[in-house]
């Protein structure tokens, strides 16, 4: 039997890089919100122990593949012959900074959490989520969240509805070199939670992004003249907020030709935060 699960895209409100680390990791803060626009990943059940993709993903080998990991590492808590196939349709982008595969791997630990009644506690499976990725344990604690550390320190925090233009430039952005960039700020001054509504923050990413990959640079001026255009992650997609659906659908019908996006609504919670971790 097919079980289908959504795996919603994040956007990045704001992200700053505070500090880094002895290890070389950056230190983060930023503002994680879910939308709805999301891949879905199809799990099949299986009782022979094996862990199997079926389909391609471009570019990236089976073993590599984030959900693959994801079920792989869940095994080990698993009842013996647990396995499972599993299948994606994309919608996010890669290399996007929508969290796709981060995303799709924290949808797989929430599912097979279930379906193969190991019943985690949500705070094992973030730790889990963390191996595989900074991004990962968000979209298990699943809810709009101020992240800290890397990326795993998450509190809970409001923020207003709204409707997002979403864009997405045809380009795929390698995380690691951005971060790797010798002009990326890293000293940004530490906020406390309550000073984010003072909408003094901003994407530390995002003069590198842009200085790199000229289309993310096009995109952002396009949707400047509508809002405040900003990217997320590490790009490349860049967005703007709007208190309407119509205002937000407006924009996008002027969008030209040459670019590609959609209109998503900002979600309070993921779409399994209430029923598949223990």
């Amino acid at each position: 039997m097919n079980h289908a699960y959504p795996a919603p895209a994040k956007l990045n409100l704001f992200l700053h890089v505070v500090g880094r680390r002895p290890d070389g990791y950056h230190l983060l803060q930023s503002v994680f919100r879910f939308i709805d626009y999301a891949d879905t990943v199809y799990l099949e059940l299986r009782d022979d122990g094996r862990v199997v993709r079926a389909g391609d993903l471009p570019g990236v080998a089976e073993d590599a593949d984030l959900t693959v990991r994801a079920a792989r590492l869940l095994q080990a808590y698993a009842p013996a012959g647990a396995g499972v196939t599993i299948r994606l349709e994309k919608k996010l982008p890669l290399g996007g900074g929508l969290g796709g595969g981060s995303s799709d791997a924290a949808t797989v630990l929430l599912a097979l959490n279930r379906l193969w009644q190991v019943n985690l506690s949500r705070a094992a499976l973030q730790t889990l989520g963390l191996q595989l990725g900074a991004d990962v344990p968000v979209f298990i604690f699943g809810q709009t969240a101020f992240a800290e550390g890397v990326g795993e320190i998450l509190h809970p925090v409001s923020v207003p509805p709204a409707w997002y233009v979403v864009l997405m430039p045809p380009v795929q952005v390698a995380t690691g070199a951005i971060f790797a960039a010798p002009e990326l700020t890293r000293n940004t001054p530490a906020l406390k939670i309550a000073r984010f509504s003072a909408g003094a923050v901003h994407n530390d990413l995002q003069p590198v992004a842009t200085g790199r990959y000229p289309e993310i640079a096009r995109h952002l001026e396009w949707l400047a003249h509508f809002g405040d255009a900003r990217m997320t992650g590490s790009g490349a997609c860049v967005f703007a907020v709007f208190a309407t659906e119509d205002a937000a659908h407006d924009v996008l019908r002027r969008l030209p030709d040459s670019m590609q996006g959609f209109v998503a609504q900002g979600l309070d919670r993921h779409p399994l935060s209430d029923c598949c971790a223990g």
